[in-house]
């Protein structure tokens, strides 16, 4: 670094656009995962493997990547807010509030909602076999949905927030 503590002209414009990439990166990444996990790996796990309890276990435990991989790519793009801001300032845009709520939703759906899945799951056996009346398959069945409603706000604030972080590029050329 030239000029002491300051960045001179070119680096500040180098490091922007490093910064900039990291945040479309970081959400796009994440944002397209849940997509595809949504679209292809839920579905396809269901269609292709024969044991539906085996289908959910794999639907499982990817999901649990998902929510890590989104958890790591929603702090890379914050950080990167605060380094385009220079200062905290960063974190109160809509954008960078967003993720922000992204990251509280699926931590809550990770550490809650899929944990007492598991759980259940452990309890049961087997997911399928249980009667749709036996009270633990009926929790099972209401924190599914629980965690399908997280997944999909998360999915629509992630696009929202690609939206608005892709504007606010456009707006400071």
């Amino acid at each position: 670094m030239r000029g002491g503590d300051l960045l001179l002209p070119k680096e500040l414009g180098t490091m922007t656009n490093i910064l900039r990439f990291v945040q479309v990166f970081a959400l796009g990444t994440w944002v397209g995962s849940i997509f595809y996990f949504s679209a292809a790996v839920a579905p396809g796990a269901f269609r292709v493997l024969s044991n539906q309890d085996q289908a959910g276990a794999l639907v499982q435990f990817t999901l649990g990547r998902l929510h890590t991989l989104g958890v790591v790519a929603g702090l890379l793009y914050l950080f990167a807010s605060i380094g385009l801001a220079q200062s905290f300032k960063g974190l109160v845009r809509p954008a960078a509030i967003g993720v922000l709520l992204m990251i509280v939703l699926t931590i809550t759906s990770q550490s809650f909602v899929m944990r007492r899945m598991l759980a259940l799951r452990t309890e049961m056996v087997s997911v399928m076999a249980t009667p749709a009346s036996n009270p633990l398959r009926a929790e099972f069945d209401r924190l599914h949905a629980i965690s399908v409603k997280l997944e999909g706000a998360v999915l629509l604030i992630g696009f929202a927030a690609l939206f608005l972080t892709v504007r606010e590029m456009k707006r400071a050329m």
